[in-house]
């Protein structure tokens, strides 16, 4: 099942470039939530967790130099029993490890070339943008002011006679950022036309980077994760959460109107097939 969150990844093959310019979309505002990643792509994911690449950027170090690529999962001990979401062999949690960050970033960069395996530089395309995303989604997830981004990811649970690296037991992404609508939004973004009087602000949660293993697609990866996410927004005082979904990825769209979310009827825009459509969720 091919999915599609927000970010707007396109494929880029022929073009490296491309890694360093922002993909321009119709809701301008999504950029100062993710003013270091383009998110994720048209499909949920091709890696089968045969291999990794360590990073070899000299630019890029802040984070990765203290990665250990051998580093096992963490134990169920160790781990926080209420914040969690099991289901199957699988369970979804916050990242807690650098590792785990930089599985993230890499699963993110295999769906940015899926299509593209037969380019010859293809697995240095992936592992620059990895790099990049890696360092992106630390610096945000570590930021004190403004929206707080969370990265979730889905993990294999704990075999008791097989101990798997975190590199092999990450197999789903997202991140959740929590925000605050500005007075008289209906959602982020919104223009208000005339005055606004109200000095209440509302809380809200926006999904985004969504992406699944290939090996682990049709598990119930993506759903969970999702179920994981609002549960997370709802905890973080969120009356709604946001995503956007691309109006001909059938499969994306249908995966979130079976959590619950809703199309949100914009007045006056009249979206091209190819143009994203934000949907919604009540908390």
């Amino acid at each position: 099942m091919a999915l599609q969150s927000t970010g707007y990844l396109t494929n880029s093959c022929s073009k490296m470039g491309s890694l360093s310019r922002h993909q321009s979309i119709s809701a301008s505002w999504i950029m100062s939530l993710n003013p270091n990643s383009r998110g994720t792509g048209k499909k949920e994911l091709s890696t089968e967790f045969q291999r990794y690449p360590i990073p070899q950027s000299e630019s890029e170090t802040t984070y990765t130099s203290n990665l250990q690529f051998d580093r096992l999962h963490l134990s169920d001990e160790v781990l926080d029993h209420e914040n969690r979401l099991e289901f199957g062999q699988f369970m979804a949690r916050e990242a807690m490890l650098d590792e785990e960050y930089w599985t993230a970033a890499w699963l993110r960069a295999e769906t940015q070339w899926e299509d593209c395996q037969n380019d010859r530089y293809i697995n240095n395309y992936k592992r620059k943008y990895a790099e990049q995303e890696f360092n992106a989604l630390k610096r945000r997830c570590k930021a004190q002011i403004g929206q707080r981004c969370t990265c979730i990811v889905a993990v294999r649970t704990e075999d008791k006679n097989i101990r798997h690296t975190v590199l092999k037991s990450v197999v789903g992404t997202l991140d959740l950022i929590i925000g605050h609508l500005s007075h008289g939004e209906d959602f982020p973004g919104e223009r208000v036309n005339g005055p606004v009087f109200c000095n209440i602000e509302s809380r809200y949660g926006y999904i985004a980077n969504l992406c699944v293993a290939k090996s682990s697609r049709r598990q119930g990866v993506a759903r969970n994760m999702l179920h994981f996410a609002i549960r997370s927004a709802k905890a973080n005082g969120a009356e709604k959460v946001f995503v956007h979904v691309h109006t001909n990825n059938g499969p994306a769209q249908k995966l979130y109107q079976k959590v619950g979310f809703e199309v949100v009827e914009v007045a006056n825009l009249k979206l091209a097939d190819e143009q994203p459509q934000l949907l919604f969720l009540r908390a």
